[in-house]
């Protein structure tokens, strides 16, 4: 096996086991049955993103200046401990040390991995294996999921912590894997970077490329809407169709496998479309299927969901290279890739306060259809301006960006 395969191999790996969140179909049922109300489940979700908005850059500055793979390994660290809050304090409390927890955790690892995994093959020679690996890693990430999720609502049954305790225990052997990937090869930029690490650099890229700019935007919109269905909205939208609690780990598990296929073969809309092309058809698309859930049936809501995810599963990878070809500064990789992440939970935060109140209201089907509407002129505006640069940049035609 080259060093390349293996390198893939351990990202893989690590992306499975980190992201297997058992809790994720129960965890506002948990919350419920704790004694919760809405709006302290919603509020402790809104801190999470301001705590993630805090935190990112400057985990991410360090591990531009440091060293990628440690930062792995304190993520994967922490995340264990998060999961464990909810069992030894099951609380109000618990649960905010438990999202804070997952803030600082997310923090370490949101740029860290997908720079150093870009980084290790581009000093390789590998540029073209970076797409296929980043939707690779994310597909092995969502099957682990479509093994846990089924089982999350009778594990709850069973024992009500398990799904935590199950996450933790999948956290740390992900930081074990972590500690297997090896240095990047050549020499490290972070090493070299100057005395405020990796910002001025940032900061120049960014002022130089409007492109950049125009992608973290387009990228906001892609995650705001995965978060909001796949951690908000999913139970809430299963619940108002009648779906027994128990099939809603059934469901997710269901819908992952679609997203799981997408993100296993982002190639293929690049044959048709070209990624910014492909990037924002998909985006468009996520957006229509949240509108159509609202006249839809259990059946017809579930297909929707099915194709949400399919979409969310080849957005992904494509939306990654794009922002990484775009970062043409390697000092900074980490930092840029955490400052889209940065933007994105902060977009996040805004709109889970408003569903909140919808929701409190009884009105998430206008929300829904509001959502649509936003997504559908942010991509026409968005369209226009990528028309802009590229003319002006005097490039023809975005076929194969």
């Amino acid at each position: 096996m080259t060093d390349v395969s293996r390198v893939i191999r351990l990202y893989k790996t690590f992306s499975l086991f980190n992201g297997l969140l058992w809790w994720l179909p129960i965890f506002y049922l948990y919350q419920r049955q704790v004694g919760l109300s809405d709006g302290e489940i919603f509020g402790i979700q809104s801190i999470y993103y301001v705590a993630f908005l805090l935190l990112d850059i400057p985990a991410s500055v360090l591990a531009d200046r440091f060293d990628y793979r440690k930062f792995l390994v304190a993520g994967a660290g922490t995340l264990l401990l998060a999961n464990l809050a909810p069992v030894l304090w099951p609380s109000y409390f618990g649960f905010l040390s438990h999202f804070l927890l997952t803030a600082v955790a997310y923090s370490l690892t949101s740029g860290a991995g997908s720079a150093y995994l870009y980084e290790y093959l581009h000093r390789r020679g590998a540029d073209d294996r970076y797409r296929q690996a980043e939707g690779g890693a994310r597909a092995y990430s969502l099957v682990g999921r479509i093994v846990c999720l089924p089982a999350a609502g009778l594990l709850m049954q069973w024992y009500m912590p398990s799904p935590y305790l199950l996450s933790a225990l999948s956290v740390g052997v992900a930081a074990v894997v972590a500690m297997r990937l090896p240095p990047l090869p050549g020499d490290q930029p972070h090493e070299k970077a100057e005395k405020w690490g990796s910002l001025g650099p940032s900061w120049v890229l960014l002022r130089k490329s409007r492109m950049l700019i125009l992608l973290m935007v387009q990228g906001v919109a892609v995650f705001t809407l995965v978060r909001i269905l796949q951690s908000n909205l999913f139970q809430p939208i299963l619940d108002s169709k009648q779906l027994p609690v128990a099939a809603f780990g059934l469901v997710m598990a269901g819908t992952t496998v679609f997203e799981a296929l997408g993100a296993a073969r982002p190639s293929w809309p690049r044959r048709y479309l070209g990624d910014i092309r492909a990037i924002f058809a998909l985006t468009l698309i996520m957006g229509g299927c949240l509108a159509l859930v609202v006249p839809a049936g259990l059946a017809a809501t579930i297909a929707c969901l099915c194709v949400f995810s399919f979409s969310s599963g080849l957005a992904f990878p494509i939306q990654r290279q794009l922002i990484n070809n775009a970062i043409t500064d390697p000092r900074c990789r980490a930092t840029l890739l955490s400052l889209e992440s940065l933007i994105d939970r902060a977009v996040c935060a805004l709109v889970i306060l408003a569903l909140g109140s919808y929701l409190s209201a009884g009105k998430m089907n206008e929300f829904l259809i509001l959502v649509a509407i936003g997504t559908a002129v942010l991509m026409g505006a968005l369209v226009s301006l990528i028309y802009l640069v590229k003319r002006q940049q005097r490039v023809p035609s975005l076929k194969g960006t």
